[in-house]
């Protein structure tokens, strides 16, 4: 694969670099101190309640109200900032390696993004492996969006974090393919997406050392777990491999100290080569799961007023 885009790539029309800045040097390093004795080590069903508790740590968003819900018979939570546009909507896959997470600890973290796109947002809470592996997550996608439709919902963008990113980028595929779905997304916006279960990337090894959180071990059984035994380049359960002519825009925003770093780029280069609006955004010195620290790091604040920017010009009417 080329090599991700230096600085003297910036301004290029698919790529953009945010340089890391002074103050957000410093809460890196007090961050690394913290969580780089760990890196690896969340593994299995049994991590589920510390990775909660690590992404329910995101402070709660001005103006947001919460409630749960069911979509489709899936349960979640709705998030719903105080202006939106009417009738438009985002459905938000969470993150989690496809065996943690749920839709109550990453309610916060998609309350900031739909306050920042100025749209109501639900986070279903998919199945999760080992428990229930390949494809129930991605059938889960699917009935939430069908159910978002049923409601009379006709304006949908997706986003979705890490293995949600995986979801939200094959839901966009398995959309444009199926006319059942009922509705097809208008955009999609996602952070540090899992596009390739082969684990083929080349930051697997150019950024084993600058990721503080994964090695490929830990990613290797997480993926094992939600496969079964699946073809990892089966293109529903991995994007990068999938037909990706007639998406609508989408947009990719990554860490540069990530061991995901390809899985974007990559996405990225294909969906370009396939004609789609794609472009991805990369933060200096940046791990998994920075904007997670909206109010303490200045390049959380500057993904979600991208995101932000990119929802509400992908659902405002008339787009």
């Amino acid at each position: 694969m080329p090599s991700v885009p230096t600085a003297a790539s910036v301004g290029n029309s698919w790529f953009t670099l945010h340089r890391l800045t002074t103050g957000d040097r410093s809460v890196m390093a007090a961050l690394r101190s913290i969580v780089e004795p760990n890196k690896g080590k969340l593994r299995g069903p049994a991590a589920r309640v510390p990775f909660d508790t690590i992404v329910g740590r995101t402070i709660a968003p001005d103006g947001v109200t919460f409630r749960e819900d069911q979509v489709a018979g899936i349960p979640g939570w709705w998030c719903e900032p105080r202006e939106v546009l009417p009738g438009a909507a985002i459905l938000h896959l969470h993150g989690g390696w496809f065996n943690w997470g749920s839709a109550a600890a990453y309610r916060n973290l998609v309350g900031h993004i739909a306050r920042s796109a100025s749209a109501i947002a639900f986070v279903p809470d998919y199945r999760l492996a080992p428990e229930h592996p390949f494809p129930a997550a991605i059938e889960d996608a699917q009935a939430s969006l069908r159910g978002l439709a049923e409601r009379g919902i006709r304006r949908i963008a997706v986003t979705g974090d890490s293995a949600g990113g995986n979801l939200a980028l094959s839901l966009l595929s398995l959309a444009a393919a199926s006319p059942v779905i009922g509705v097809r997304p208008l955009g999609a916006a996602v952070l540090s997406p899992v596009t390739d279960l082969a684990l083929s990337g080349s930051s697997w090894e150019s950024r084993a050392q600058a990721d503080p959180y994964f090695v490929k071990e830990q990613a290797e059984g997480l993926v094992h777990g939600y496969l079964n035994g699946h073809d990892p380049r089966d293109p529903i359960a991995s994007p990068l491999y999938a037909s990706l002519s007639g998406l609508p825009p989408i947009r990719v925003y990554v860490g540069d100290d990530e061991v995901l770093l390809a899985d974007s780029q990559q996405f990225v280069e294909r969906a370009g080569a396939a004609r789609v609006d794609a472009r991805l955004e990369v933060w200096e010195g940046m791990p998994h799961g920075f904007v997670g620290g909206v109010g303490q790091i200045e390049a959380a604040a500057e993904a979600l007023q991208a995101m932000g920017n990119f929802l509400h010009s992908r659902l405002a009417p008339g787009a």
